[in-house]
């Protein structure tokens, strides 16, 4: 599989990540580093001998901190603290961009309903025994989370201190998330792995007017899905978030017809994610992140982006009759190329840095370059907090920045890892070619402002 799973002799190999951590100074071998499989595996062999008893449940709090946000310090602190270099290389990084145009296309709220907001988790985050129990727990320390009583608050709060810690400004779009439901429009809550209410991400937009922008998640299926889309579109949603894989959405279904006529005509933009999902448990429906499903949106004249471009897995190629599969990544490659969307359809690049998806996929886009006025950029925050993630260290062997350019990236994650993901990605150049991400990757695209 191309650019999903490397082998062993890969340039790209998990070892050493980020700074002041045992990952990033390469110092842990154990079976954390020997993983070269999905996150998923990366988690279950990290913590299966962690999960067999209360005494190794009381001291796994360093593990998950280290796996986890291995961050150390203030994001405030950055501007007047940092190192020349670091100061210098986001300097660098903010060349050519405009402030006010500056734009995150995909950041995630997580919730607990901790201050009334309505979200909610999956009980299987609450059981020691379960994988989600242990993702929740990396997820909660990337995110900043100390007092489960106070996750909503905590979350949020640290987001804001991270987007405002720059002075050079930039807005994130940031995620509702709506429930699983079945084809006959009744919800499952046994297969949904959270919620985060749509009123709940306008409540955020609306006391952080200065950073935050609203993305709606509607589910098709949804008995009263059209009257959502309705309201939302007359309050100025713009864009609506599916996770198909982990919601059960098929895009290609004629069930899903009149969802997107009243997206055409609020002229709403479907961010949808590609490709396979590990974040969240959607083994069943993997099928469903296949971005040959979204010709169907597509040919209701409905604006789509392409989360993290399909860069995981392998997909079924449903354009050709004798059911092989290619790389998911492939087939995005291939509708980006077709003439009749060029107004239509976007790429997405969050996650393309995490070490299961690299080198491929991002290889491929920094050569792109006739790509890069349909892509924008997302960072899928709290992931690029997630220390076992990101591997600086194999990026700086593999070419694609300098031992100089890692130190200082990492230093910058020390401070404010949502920073540190945007500077990486301005930073990450083709090792070959030295072809690097334009600038308009990570400004508001015209193709979806209006």
């Amino acid at each position: 599989m191309r650019g999903v799973r490397k082998s062993p002799l890969s340039p790209l190999s998990p070892r050493g990540a980020n700074w002041q951590s045992p990952f990033r100074k390469g110092r842990v071998r154990g079976i954390c580093f020997r993983a070269q499989h999905d996150f998923d595996e990366t988690l279950r062999r990290c913590f299966s001998a962690l999960a067999l008893g209360f005494a190794v449940l009381s001291s796994s709090g360093c593990l998950i901190d280290r796996i986890g946000g291995a961050y150390t310090r203030e994001p405030e602190e950055l501007e007047s603290n940092a190192s020349i270099g670091a100061r210098r290389l986001i300097e660098l990084a903010f060349e050519g961009i405009e402030s006010v145009r500056l734009v995150d296309y995909h950041t995630h709220i997580v919730g607990l309903g901790t201050d009334g907001s309505g979200a909610f988790v999956s009980p299987r985050t609450k059981d020691w025994l379960s994988l989600e129990r242990w993702k929740f727990l990396v997820y909660s320390s990337a995110s900043g989370i100390k007092n489960l009583v106070q996750a909503d608050q905590e979350y949020v709060a640290r987001l804001a201190r991270l987007a405002r810690a720059s002075s050079r400004g930039g807005k994130y779009r940031i995620l509702a998330f709506d429930k699983y439901y079945k084809p006959d429009g009744t919800v499952d809550l046994g297969k949904t792995n959270f919620y985060i209410p749509n009123e709940y991400v306008f409540r955020l937009t609306e006391q952080y007017p200065d950073i935050f922008l609203p993305v709606i998640s509607v589910h098709p299926y949804r008995r009263d899905a059209l009257a959502e889309l309705e309201n939302w579109g007359r309050l100025g949603a713009k864009i609506v978030k599916w996770l198909p894989n982990a919601m059960g959405i098929d895009p290609s279904s004629s069930l899903v017809d009149p969802f997107y006529r009243k997206m055409k005509e609020h002229g709403m933009i479907l961010l949808s994610h590609t490709g396979e999902e590990q974040a969240v448990e959607a083994q069943e429906d993997q099928r469903l992140g296949n971005p040959l499903l979204l010709r169907r949106v597509l040919e209701n004249g409905v604006r789509v982006i392409m989360a993290h471009t399909a860069s995981l897995g392998s997909c079924e190629d449903l354009d050709d009759s004798g059911e092989k599969k290619l790389p998911c990544f492939d087939l995005a490659l291939r509708l980006m190329g077709e003439a009749k969307y060029e107004q239509l359809l976007f790429a997405e690049i969050s996650a393309l840095l995490q070490f299961n998806r690299m080198p491929e996929p991002f290889t491929t886009l920094l050569k792109r370059q006739d790509l890069h006025p349909r892509m924008v950029n997302g960072s899928d925050y709290p992931l690029p907090a997630i220390n076992a993630l990101i591997h600086t260290r194999s990026m700086a062997r593999a070419g694609f920045i300098t031992d100089e350019e890692r130190a200082q990236l990492n230093e910058i994650y020390d401070y404010n890892p949502l920073l540190f993901d945007f500077v990486l990605k301005r930073t990450m150049r083709h090792p070959e070619t030295k072809q690097k991400l334009t600038a308009s990757v990570f400004m508001a695209n015209p193709g979806l402002e209006n």
